[in-house]
């Protein structure tokens, strides 16, 4: 009778991530040190940006996976990978791919993909038939079909219930209609920037940095709109990446144009070059100087005493713009009740007698009686005289 080998017992994965102390105590290793799974890059479009996801390993590129996305299951393809780790996100939990997708879900894929071409035609034929002004940008179908999104721009609110309709009654499904910018319908359909790439929001950039006219103008750059805006007709977004150590070098430069007491005589700041990290003075004796940050700074600088009485100015207040934009959704059992867009007029027509109002005030007196005109009181005063009886 043969003897059996010795068993071996199963192999605790809770043991593998904790380590004994003096005391035979288990304890959670660092994040570092635990056993990470591979990760790899997805991809949902062409040219679209890259998502980091975790698998098992046997995966390689030009695979096609099924992961979880917030619009439920999502076909994706492996663009890189495997990795063990990625910089800056080794304390970050990634998600799971799911499992690997089959010829049906490839299938599935491709014909999600028709339905969405298909889906935008329709629409735009539908808009242009009831002549809305409003641009199609994208379409979207989940993979289940269970919903589909359909992007637009437009430069005002539209009453598009009866595009809704339209959609809901055609594809039987869950509608939604979302308004977005022109940065994200530059985002979305992909573009080739002034630098010969493709756009940074095309390819990395997830959320839009606020970029104003100030920092092309700390950055001594051409006000010219054709180089500093982009595809999309706003600033460029690639201003702000530098935008941190120019500010640095701003809070520790100088106001330009103005005069400093310093250890050797009164001094006017020129130019500055962060660069270079130097500063361009003109002494007392009309010679033009460059000194170094920390050279200034040894200088002791300071500003010579304002006049009393004289307040600085603070910019004018101005309105504030409502650039909120539309998100509605709608399903075939819904379309009875498609109302959003009386509380919309409702709010416009609000707004216009909240502006209108004030320029009505304004030709009462502040009793609340009306002032009369300057030259009837004159008429009156004439009528008056000339009614008045002559004296013998």
């Amino acid at each position: 009778m043969r003897s059996r080998g010795p068993t071996r017992s199963p192999v605790d994965s809770t043991a593998l991530m904790t380590e004994k102390n003096l005391f035979g105590i288990h304890i959670p290793l660092p994040l570092p040190k635990r056993l990470f799974m591979p990760i790899y890059g997805l991809r949902f479009r062409t040219l679209g940006q890259t998502s980091y996801y975790t698998g098992p390993s046997g995966f390689k590129r030009g695979d096609h996976v099924l992961i979880e996305a917030e619009q439920g299951q999502t076909l994706a393809e492996i663009v890189s990978g495997p990795a063990e780790h990625l910089p800056g996100q080794m304390e970050q939990e990634l998600p799971s791919i799911l499992r690997h997708a089959g010829s049906e879900d490839i299938h599935r894929g491709e014909a999600n993909e028709q339905m969405a071409r298909e889906a935008q035609q329709f629409c735009r034929q539908c808009i242009r038939d009831r002549n809305l002004d409003m641009k199609l940008v994208d379409v979207e179908v989940f993979f289940d079909r269970s919903k589909l999104i359909f992007y637009f721009t437009a430069p005002s609110r539209i009453d598009f219930r009866d595009l809704v309709k339209d959609l809901v009654r055609e594809y039987r499904a869950r509608i939604e209609l979302r308004q977005i910018g022109v940065r994200h319908e530059t985002q979305m359909v992909g573009a080739v920037g002034n630098c010969g790439m493709v756009c940074c929001c095309r390819r990395y950039l997830r959320k839009f940095a606020p970029v104003t006219i100030r920092m092309a103008k700390e950055q001594n750059l051409f006000l010219n709109p054709a180089k500093i805006s982009g595809i999309c007709g706003r600033l460029l977004c690639c201003l702000s990446y530098e935008q941190d150590n120019y500010d640095h070098f701003h809070r520790m430069c100088p106001r330009l144009g103005k005069k400093y007491q310093t250890d050797k005589g009164p001094m006017k700041v020129l130019r500055a070059n962060m660069f270079r990290n130097s500063l361009s003075v003109l002494t007392e004796n009309n010679e033009e100087v460059e000194l170094s940050l920390d050279d200034w700074q040894a200088l002791s600088p300071h500003r010579p005493e304002a006049p009393q009485g004289v307040q600085p100015k603070q910019p004018p207040k101005g309105p504030m713009n409502d650039n909120s934009l539309l998100v509605v959704s709608a399903t075939p059992d819904t379309l009875d009740s498609l109302d959003f867009m009386d509380e919309f007029r409702q709010d416009e027509r609000d707004t216009q007698a909240e502006e209108s109002a004030p320029a009505e005030s304004d030709e009462r007196a502040p009793g609340g009686e009306a002032q009369a005109e300057p030259g009837k009181n004159r008429r009156k005063r004439r009528r008056n005289k000339s009614q008045r009886p002559d004296h013998d």
